[in-house]
């Protein structure tokens, strides 16, 4: 199959064809994603959250991301591999933004950085695209601002609001953005902000008119540790239960002594 690229995901958008998205943390899922054909992989600093049990995304560090993108890079062989850039690693300064975003690039394997924030990181956006990274922009509720927001809450809901992140979406376009997430806002409002962009929007709990969707991995498939999934998420599979199920036959077995059996012994 084809290696998906930038322009791949631009085209996607003329042509009419929705993009699927998911994040991968790992090697292993990074491969079996990329195996059943997926073509954008988002290795998002919800890593912190769903991998290591962060509260937030806002401890997760550059070196953090590196090592997981490495093993989602390492994993697949079409995807497009995007990576987040974590709190602080582009709001200090554009010349911070560039070495790291430079990091993920170069020692990571990233081909393209996620960076949040609409107008307030168009500069940023700029100066990375500037050096021939390509940026994906994440507008919305955007969770590294999740103290700011008081939570994680749909935004865009009144019209002053919704003219505020439609600004945003087109000063990420402007500043060089190849794609732009949208997450938790109307449905209507994503529209509204898909139809007035050429750039691809991919769409979080923003409804069905976005140009392609993307969701947490491990929510999808039925890995979530703890609380109710967010509205947004169809769980495809449970494989938590499947995985209880399976190390409590293990378990099991092994107290029973009926493994190893002899077909796993050597003699």
């Amino acid at each position: 199959m084809q290696k998906i690229t930038v322009p791949h995901i631009l085209k996607m958008k003329r042509d009419g064809k929705k993009i699927p998205v998911l994040t991968a943390y790992t090697f292993t899922i990074a491969r079996i994603l990329d195996r059943a054909g997926i073509p954008v992989l988002l290795v998002g600093d919800s890593v912190g959250m769903v991998e290591a049990g962060y509260e937030t995304t806002l401890p997760v560090t550059v070196d953090e991301m590196v090592y997981h993108t490495r093993a989602v890079a390492n994993g697949r062989t079409r995807a497009l591999v995007v990576s987040d850039m974590p709190f602080l690693s582009y709001q200090v300064s554009p010349e911070e933004a560039k070495r790291n975003a430079g990091r993920l690039v170069k020692e990571a394997g990233a081909e393209a950085v996620k960076v949040e924030g609409g107008v307030r990181s168009a500069g940023v956006i700029k100066a990375i695209t500037d050096m021939d990274i390509p940026v994906m922009a994440h507008i919305g509720l955007t969770p590294q601002s999740v103290h700011r927001m008081g939570g994680y809450k749909v935004q865009g809901k009144v019209k002053e609001d919704a003219e505020v992140l439609l600004t945003d979406a087109r000063a990420v376009e402007e500043a060089g953005a190849f794609s732009v997430v949208l997450e938790g806002i109307p449905s209507g409002l994503a529209r509204k902000i898909t139809e007035a962009l050429s750039i691809p929007t991919i769409g979080i709990g923003a409804g069905p008119h976005t140009d392609g969707q993307v969701l947490v991995v491990n929510d999808m498939l039925g890995l979530k540790s703890n609380g109710p999934d967010p509205k947004f998420v169809k769980k495809y599979a449970d494989l938590k239960k499947v995985i209880t199920s399976s190390v409590e036959e293990y378990i099991k077995d092994v107290e029973e002594g009926k493994f190893p059996a002899r077909k796993h012994t050597y003699l």
